[in-house]
């Protein structure tokens, strides 16, 4: 039976010649049968020697030469050690006339404890392993190169990343070829010739010594390979990438560092014992970053230096990067795209970003943005500003051509936000940004970042930050752009509703858990930098204030009906100040200014919120259709035929509310506590022994039993309040009656 099956959207290798080494059997073997069966003509490289690296012969390479020809599929054998790294890509130009994957599989074992090793033990190792990918790796580079394409895999392990017991050789050389494999990532890359790093856990000759023969048995060779094939396929651009595989499971691995601490002082002497004392931070990963180019890790140590030099601390703000100089060539930064940011959140996040924009349980309003519990619980719209904000953050810019610039002296001075969807109240969701304009403004530049943001490939909101660089301008560049998402002034005449909120002394703390770090906000010393009296509040945590009035004012703090908001960010406001939001509505435009009612300053100001009219969100849910809506009529049904005997057995009453797009979608009731039985579409009729919130998805996975109802209640799938314990009757009734 084929490897891989065919179908219409089949990544095919048809052209493309591969060299696989020690491909005489599992990984490698796999990998030569499952390209050639793709299209690809296959180098077959195995030097047929024992797991030690002793003996030699033909039989292993020309036995997988044979299973392919037999399919039908076109292969050479080569027997040389990969350390001739020049005859292995030469059998390839003299079969096929050109390279354009490589493999570096081949791998042999000498595992001593360290005591043990001899010089001739590490040095096998070091020769096969490092060597011969180095070999083999040299001899096909100016050929994918001169022909702008080459992918390139490299075997490393979990013993190289993790270290493993009687291993020291062998792990010593498997981290040396990630090592390897980033380097030749950035060399790379600008000729289309990328390379990535796999540590992947399948049965074979080497794990056998490992391993017990059941778990070498389980684990096929066949679980590594589609990401291997994919890796090397022309339309995948992932490049200096690092991924464990194995049982069928793909993961991807990067590198994060603590904030750590500055130990030196200027002019006193760092010690040991100041490393001691400092020991605690130093190892704490809280607010951890993760630093994915040299420049990024390197970045630190000059921040350390400057901070020395004034007598201050580690910023936490990532963007904080320091330059010598700023140098804009709009030509070469248009367009480009930044690496694409993931955030991960459960239903704290959404809590803690509403208390910290001023939301409080003394207005019972607010419980729906505050209490995960609540039949409405919902996000704030403006939350989307959140879900994408380490696109600005992260550091991505600093890598962006043509925008060589102090990140000190970077402002935020416009916000746009667009909602296509109410965002889910807890997820996964992946930002895309690119550099949609760069202006030049004379005293600085601007810069536009346009950030989508999706859940899955459903788009959930549009992020245009505005971004103000001082003494950046000057380049020669345009000073406008039809790109930008204008501001409108409010109306010639007084507000239609003033609303006011008094912010608290401790606003910017409670804030910036949402995830902006900068000092500015909390450290005095830094405010003062700035030429603050102290520390400022953040624009964004007034957008918040002022947005929250709209949806309050003008849409009944319903979110499906917030589309857009734009902001012009004027003027700094200080915690403990009162923010004033004046608002004129004119159709479904609201305008707004907010103003700092001590000192009657506009914060705020060219701002404006879109409402839509839109069909209520319960509505809009049920026209989709619900997959569990089958599944409680179906329960309804059969209870009514043994009714009375489920209610003996269960004695309770259960309400579900079945949620879609992180919104309450439908509400069913299982009564299994009165008379015969009842199962109906709404809410009870009286009261509740326990509620379950799950979404339409999981609920069918937990009635299939894809989903195990424990595991679903820790990962915060599965929501239960009342009569926790009654939970353990619903096996009863979802296995005997939800089948369908």
């Amino acid at each position: 039976m084929p490897l891989f099956m065919a179908d219409m959207d089949t990544l095919r290798f048809d052209g493309r010649v591969v060299l696989v080494t020690g491909a005489g059997g599992g990984l490698g073997r796999t990998y030569a049968l499952a390209f050639a069966e793709r299209g690809a003509s296959v180098v077959v490289n195995d030097l047929g020697g024992d797991i030690k690296g002793d003996g030699k012969s033909t039989s292993a390479a020309d036995k997988v030469v044979e299973e392919i020809k037999a399919k039908g599929g076109k292969a050479v054998a080569n027997y040389d050690s990969v350390e001739a790294g020049e005859k292995l890509v030469q059998t390839a130009l003299d079969a096929f006339g050109r390279i354009d994957i490589v493999i570096n599989n081949a791998g042999i074992l000498r595992d001593r404890s360290f005591a043990r090793i001899s010089d001739a033990d590490w040095d096998i190792i070091h020769k096969v392993h490092l060597r011969g990918s180095f070999q083999v790796t040299r001899a096909a580079w100016n050929h994918m190169k001169n022909q702008k394409f080459g992918r390139i895999i490299m075997t490393s392990s979990a013993a190289g990343i993790y270290g493993n017991f009687g291993q020291a050789n062998y792990s010593a050389a498997k981290l040396g070829l990630v090592g390897l494999s980033n380097t030749l990532a950035i060399e790379g890359k600008k000729y289309n010739v990328l390379c990535n790093a796999i540590a992947p856990t399948a049965g074979s000759r080497l794990t056998q010594t490992v391993m017990p023969q059941d778990l070498v048995d389980a684990l096929k060779p066949e679980y590594v390979a589609p990401l291997v094939l994919w890796l090397c396929h022309e339309s995948c651009q992932e490049n200096g990438s690092l991924f464990e595989v194995g049982a069928g499971w793909i993961g991807k691995l990067r590198w994060e560092r603590s904030i750590g601490s500055i130990i030196r002082q200027q002019n006193r002497p760092m010690t040991p014992e100041g490393v001691r004392d400092e020991w605690t931070k130093i190892c704490d990963f809280d607010n951890a970053t993760k630093p994915e180019t040299i420049q990024e890790s390197t970045s630190t140590l000059y921040e350390a230096l400057s901070a020395i030099d004034s007598g201050k601390g580690i910023s936490m703000n990532p963007t904080s990067q320091r330059t010598s100089s700023s140098s804009i060539d709009p030509s070469q930064a248009i367009g480009q795209k930044l690496p694409p940011t993931v955030f991960s959140y459960s239903h704290v996040q959404p809590v803690l970003y509403a208390l910290g924009v001023g939301m409080s349980t003394k207005d019972p309003d607010h419980l729906k943005f505050l209490y995960e519990g609540s039949e409405d619980f919902c996000c704030l719209p403006t939350f989307g500003v959140i879900l994408s904000q380490a696109s600005l953050m992260g550091g991505g810019l600093s890598s962006v051509p043509g925008l060589s610039i102090d990140f000190t002296r970077l402002l935020h001075g416009e916000q746009y936000l667009e909602m296509y969807k109410p965002i889910p109240t807890s997820g996964e969701m992946t930002s895309e940004a690119t550099v949609a304009d760069v202006l030049d403004k004379g005293s600085g530049a601007v810069i536009l970042l346009d950030v989508h943001t999706y859940c899955g490939k459903e788009l959930i909101c549009y992020n245009q930050f505005s971004v103000f660089v001082v003494g950046a301008g000057g380049f020669g560049g345009k000073r406008s752009s039809t790109k930008a998402k204008e501001t409108a002034s409010p109306p010639n005449r007084p507000p239609d509703v003033v609303a006011s909120d008094v912010t608290t002394c401790d606003q910017a703390a409670l804030y910036r858990l949402s995830g902006d770090w900068n000092p500015l906000h909390i450290d005095p010393s830094f405010a003062a930098l700035g030429g603050f009296e102290r520390p400022i509040l953040h624009g964004l945590c007034s957008f918040g204030f002022s947005a929250r009035h709209v949806l309050k004012h003008f849409a009944d703090n319903d979110v499906t009906k917030f589309k857009a908001i734009k902001v012009r960010f004027a003027k700094p406001v200080l915690p403990g100040q009162t923010l004033q939001t004046e608002m004129w509505k004119e159709g479904n435009r609201i305008f707004l200014q907010t103003k700092v009612k001590e000192t009657g300053e506009i914060a705020i100001a060219g701002a404006y919120v879109d409402l839509a009219a839109t069909v209520s969100n319960q509505e809009s849910i049920q026209d989709s259709g619900l997959q569990s809506e089958l599944v409680f009529e179906e329960i309804s049904r059969r209870i009514k035929d043994v009714g009375e005997q489920m209610v003996k057995k269960v004695n309770a009453v259960f309400q579900w509310d079945i949620t879609k797009g992180g919104n309450t979608a439908a509400q069913w009731t299982i009564d299994l506590k009165n008379g015969s039985g009842e199962v109906y579409r709404g809410k009870v009729r009286g009261r509740a022994d326990t509620f379950f919130t799950l979404s339409d998805q999981d609920f069918m996975d937990l009635v299939l039993g894809k989903l195990n109802p424990q595991k679903a209640f820790f990962a915060g799938k599965l929501k239960v309040k009342g009569n926790i314990m009654l939970s353990q009757k619903l096996e009863v009734i979802l296995k005997d009656y939800a089948k369908l």
